[in-house]
C-alpha cells in the first residue's frame, strides 16, 4: 500500500469567496420571482374570469328589462334604460361585485372591477393586481315555433 503525501490546500484567489453564495442567492430570488408570477398570476387570471361571469351575467340579467309599453304598440323589442341599469346594477349587488352599468334602447353593458391581493409579488413592492371585465347585451327576441 502506498500513502501518497497530503497535498495542502490550494490557494483561492480573492475573488473566488462566497461566488457560489451569491449565485445561489440569485438563483433562488429568480425561483421566487417566478414561483410568485405564477401563483398570483394564477389569482389574478382566475379573480379576471369571474368578474367576467360576473358582467355577463348581469348584463343578460339587465337586458330582460324590456319597455314593455313600446313592446305593446308598435311590437318593437326595446329596453327601458332605467328598469335595465336597475337591474344589472342589483344583480351586481347580489354577487357582491363591484361594478357600473350603462344602459340605452338597445342593449347593456356592465363594467366590473375587482382588487386581487398578493401573495409573493407583495414581496417586491407589488401589493394587489386591478382586473376588470365588460360584457354587453342585446334584448332579442326568439322565433315562434310552428
Amino acid at each position: 500500500m502506498t500513502r501518497h503525501p497530503q497535498q495542502p490546500p490550494r490557494h483561492r484567489g480573492p475573488g473566488d469567496r462566497g461566488s457560489i453564495t451569491a449565485f445561489t442567492a440569485a438563483v433562488c430570488l429568480g425561483l421566487l420571482a417566478f414561483t410568485g408570477l405564477a401563483v398570483d398570476c394564477g389569482q389574478a387570471i382566475a379573480a379576471k374570469t369571474q368578474a367576467l361571469g360576473q358582467a355577463e351575467d348581469a348584463a343578460r340579467a339587465g337586458a330582460q328589462a324590456l319597455d314593455l309599453h313600446a313592446l305593446r304598440q308598435t311590437a318593437t323589442v326595446t329596453l327601458d334604460p332605467n328598469l335595465a341599469k336597475r337591474d344589472a346594477t342589483a344583480y351586481l349587488d347580489a354577487q357582491g361585485a363591484r361594478g357600473t352599468a350603462s344602459a340605452d334602447h338597445t342593449q347593456v353593458t356592465v363594467h366590473v372591477t375587482a382588487h386581487v391581493p398578493t401573495t409573493f409579488l407583495a414581496m417586491i413592492g407589488i401589493g394587489a393586481l386591478n382586473v376588470s371585465a365588460t360584457s354587453t347585451a342585446r334584448a332579442a327576441t326568439t322565433a315562434a315555433a310552428p
